[in-house]
């Protein structure tokens, strides 16, 4: 076994370390201020290519793999945690069923630009009444003449709203098998649609830099040639690249674990009382001890998840757990993160305070933990 890093990865990480630490960082505060991301960080990664590291260069990307693609995720989220969502859209979702099962036009014509940082997108599958039993879809598409009809509602959608969005993904339900199952497309819808309006953008406890809006599809008009991938495999596509996304979230996990590491590391080495800094005392040295090994297991398995994606190899499984246990583990980390900074922690302005807001987020993305533990179950 061998549990080296390439000298190509660790290249990558020190690039984008270097990137995020000089570019992002500093903005994070006044990015969750202000709730919104500015577009030329996403086009400075696209010129970088950190967006596309783990698609072929004809398509704009780097010709990379997926292992290298989640340790620059795990450096970006390091910096901000809304910023490294813009990987997990544009790539590892948005991108991936693209690249997989679009076509030939589809891909020069959308995934380039996703990849290349010139546009963001959006993953449009939840809606109100679909969010882990995803198959309950209610929005429909149906087939007249040479153009899909799509109606209904999307919610929790995130970075369309971003003003160099360019098209959303959305999954409907086009008509029901001989069993009376639903039959799910994906289909590619332009923003600029006119049957296709963000009606509202929601106020969110964490991630605030990265916009979530709730979409309505009113007759939306597409071309016939928008369908993505086989019309009777929508769910199924979705399904896939979404097994990529809980290994994305586990680098995100880490990335913002490290970030809490490191803050309340400086902080116990700096903060005294009763005359020696609080680090000494063993009540603060063992919470920092063991927020740096759950960090290191969770950072080895999300490594070997992506690995086993790059060999071709089955990794539902190790995937589950990565996405599972990092989660649960930056619950863990944040608020251990807060008690150390004590009532600083709880203010604003301590970077902690932030990092613990966004965390609660990463066990309902890409599959709540309860979903992901049936998961599990499932493959044992």
């Amino acid at each position: 076994m061998d549990f080296e890093v390439s000298k190509e990865h660790e290249m990558i990480r020190k690039e984008v370390r270097r990137f995020a630490q000089k570019v992002i960082a500093p903005q994070a505060e006044e990015m969750e201020a202000n709730k919104e991301m500015p577009v030329d960080i996403v086009e400075q990664m696209g010129e970088l290519g950190f967006i596309g590291i783990a698609f072929p260069e004809e398509y704009g990307g780097t010709g990379g793999d997926w292992v290298g693609a989640h340790i620059c995720l795990e450096e970006l989220a390091r910096a901000d945690l809304s910023v490294s969502g813009i990987l997990d859209a544009s790539s590892s979702l948005v991108g991936q069923e693209l690249f997989m099962f679009g076509s030939e036009g589809q891909k020069q014509k959308w995934l380039t630009p996703l990849l290349t940082g010139k546009a963001t997108t959006g993953f449009a599958l939840t809606e109100s009444n679909c969010g882990s039993d995803a198959g309950a879809l209610e929005t429909t598409a149906l087939l007249e003449e040479d153009e899909w009809v799509i109606n209904g509602t999307k919610q929790f959608i995130s970075f369309i709203a971003m003003p160099n969005a360019s098209i959303c993904v959305v999954a409907a339900v086009t008509g029901v098998d001989k069993k009376g199952k639903k039959i799910i497309s994906t289909f590619i819808v332009p923003k600029d649609n006119p049957g296709m309006v963000i009606s509202k953008n929601y106020g969110k406890m964490g991630m605030k830099a990265a916009p979530a809006s709730e979409l309505i599809f009113t007759d939306c008009r597409i071309p016939e040639e928008n369908l993505l991938g086989d019309p009777e495999r929508g769910l199924a596509q979705h399904l896939i690249v979404l097994e990529t996304g809980r290994i994305t979230a586990a680098a995100m996990c880490v990335g913002l674990a490290q970030a809490c590491l490191d803050e309340s590391l400086k902080y116990a080495k700096e903060r005294t009382q009763f005359g020696q800094p609080i680090f000494n005392y063993q009540a603060i040295s063992f919470k920092l001890a063991d927020m740096a090994v759950s960090i290191e297991l969770a950072r080895n398995q999300y490594l070997k998840a992506a690995w086993l994606k790059d060999k071709g190899r089955p990794h539902t499984f190790e995937a589950s757990v990565a996405k599972l246990y990092a989660s649960e583990m930056l619950e863990k980390v944040t608020s251990d993160a807060v008690q150390i900074h004590g009532g600083s922690g709880y203010m604003d302005e301590c970077p902690v305070s932030r990092y613990y807001r966004d965390a609660r987020c990463m066990q309902i993305l890409e599959g709540t933990s309860e979903i992901i533990r049936i998961i599990i179950s499932r493959s044992l």
